[in-house]
């Protein structure tokens, strides 16, 4: 019953809230990962032609903060991971950071946002993790020294921060962050009017279990779907809200209930490797047009937990990011190529119909993917990275390379390109059961045709 009166009482506090004017349209972020972006200024355009009204970057790049100035464009600045430490005991650094990082562009940059790190407890050694909170408070004492004073100070967390998050109303933070580093950044957040900054992705646990999550209920489509939750009795038709609202009630389990969430990044990938299901064009324009729709539907629809509640929010991302480390889906978020182009039409603003949009190509592998899968070198790579990477696979395992070795079934032709391409094959063939990728710095990638060229065989792993 307690918790139906705070319901209440959130909804009539959301309604006074939600009356300032701050905007719900989705923001993009800008990534630079890729060694084939365009300039800030030719990004600047396409950015607007998005009708994206707020930017978020992932440090303070000179070249795009001094692009954006005077554009009433509102950005997210990041502080990096690795200067967390050092900030966290030292107030003079911190003010020098501000000086060298904000003040030449405040407040011509509309800057409103500044994400002290970035899932730093999942991207960083939990000797890091007691240092965020601390490193905050520098931060925000350095804006307020200064006189910035609308700029919100966070930080951005994945998922991965609770220990439970199903059914929500059970969600609760990891035991070992939940006391010294959670519940310290709640009270942060809450005495400053800060929001909980969330990347909140769906297509992570609908792959890595497509029988038992339906994927209209992870794309926001409408169905018969739905999941009631036993504990509060809410009622929930796509995954997203589901995810969302698990870290509402682990906030409040802690003692902090209305701290606000701020999606700090969300999407669906359009593209990705061979054993990667759900990663295509059709998905991706599903989820991301679904997404705006839902925090542009007026009245606003907020969550379960916190209906009529604005979810400000920024979709991942603006490019596809050739260089970015990982599975191929981690090089596929992008709304647009790198040449500027549309991988899939959208409108951040909500206004455009869908019909008028081109239709979509169907997806082709929303079924795991079952047969063989060679890893090869990608065309046109430098020869000198390639020669590196093929050097180091045939370091590695049983007899990788023998035959790519002189007179051997796989010598000719004698190329770099060929005998990494073996390489990286026989290599991964070994090493995938226990984590080994096929990525090398970007020069590889996954195919589902076979390379093996008269009686050289390339070594496959089967799914």
């Amino acid at each position: 019953m307690a918790f139906f009166f705070f319901l209440l009482f959130s909804i009539l506090l959301n309604s006074i809230s939600n009356s300032s004017g701050f905007s719900s349209q989705p923001g993009i972020c800008y990534g630079q990962l890729g060694n084939n972006l365009p300039k800030p200024s030719k990004s600047l355009s396409l950015i607007k032609s998005l009708n994206a009204k707020r930017i978020k970057i992932y440090d303070t790049n000179p070249q795009i903060l001094t692009t954006l100035k005077n554009t009433n464009i509102q950005v997210s600045i990041m502080l990096p991971n690795e200067l967390i430490t050092n900030i966290s005991s030292n107030q003079t650094l911190s003010d020098q950071w501000i000086k060298s990082n904000i003040l030449p562009y405040y407040p011509q940059t509309l800057i409103r946002y500044l994400l002290v790190g970035n899932e730093i407890i999942s991207s960083t050694p939990n000797s890091t993790w007691l240092h965020l909170v601390p490193a905050m408070r520098r931060i925000k004492h350095s804006l307020k020294k200064f006189r910035v004073k609308r700029i919100k100070v966070g930080t951005s967390s994945a998922m991965d921060v609770l220990e439970t998050s199903f059914p929500p109303s059970n969600a609760a933070f990891r035991k070992d962050i939940a006391v010294q580093v959670i519940k310290p950044m709640l009270r942060f957040l809450n005495r400053t009017k800060s929001f909980f900054f969330l990347d909140v992705y769906p297509f992570f646990p609908w792959s890595s279990d497509p029988v038992n999550v339906n994927l209209d209920y992870a794309l926001f489509r409408e169905s018969n779907v739905t999941v009631k939750d036993p504990g509060s009795g809410l009622v929930y038709t796509n995954l997203f809200d589901q995810m969302v609202d698990a870290v509402y009630f682990a906030m409040e389990k802690l003692g902090f209930p209305d701290i606000r969430i701020f999606i700090a990044e969300t999407g669906w990938p359009n593209g990705g490797d061979v054993d990667q299901i759900g990663a295509n064009v059709f998905n991706a324009a599903t989820y991301n047009r679904n997404f705006v729709k839902k925090v542009m539907k007026k009245p606003i629809v907020g969550t379960p937990a916190r209906p009529g509640l604005i979810l400000p929010s920024f979709l991942f991302a603006l490019f596809n990011e050739n260089i970015k480390p990982g599975p191929g889906t981690e090089r596929h978020f992008g709304l647009l190529y790198p040449n500027g182009s549309r991988v899939y039409d959208i409108d951040l603003s909500g206004k455009t119909p869908e019909v008028e949009f081109p239709a979509l190509p169907p997806p082709e592998n929303n079924e795991p993917y079952k047969g063989k899968i060679w890893c090869v070198a990608v065309r046109g790579s430098n020869v000198t990275a390639l020669g590196e990477a093929l050097t180091y696979a045939c370091s590695q395992g049983n007899r990788t390379c023998d035959p790519v070795q002189p007179g051997k079934k796989c010598f000719k032709p004698d190329s770099v390109f060929w005998h990494a391409s073996y390489a990286f094959s026989s290599y991964w063939a070994q090493f995938k059961k226990i984590g080994g990728t096929c990525y090398f710095n970007g020069l590889a990638t996954q195919t589902a045709k076979d390379p093996s060229y008269g009686s050289c065989k390339f070594p496959s792993v089967t799914l």
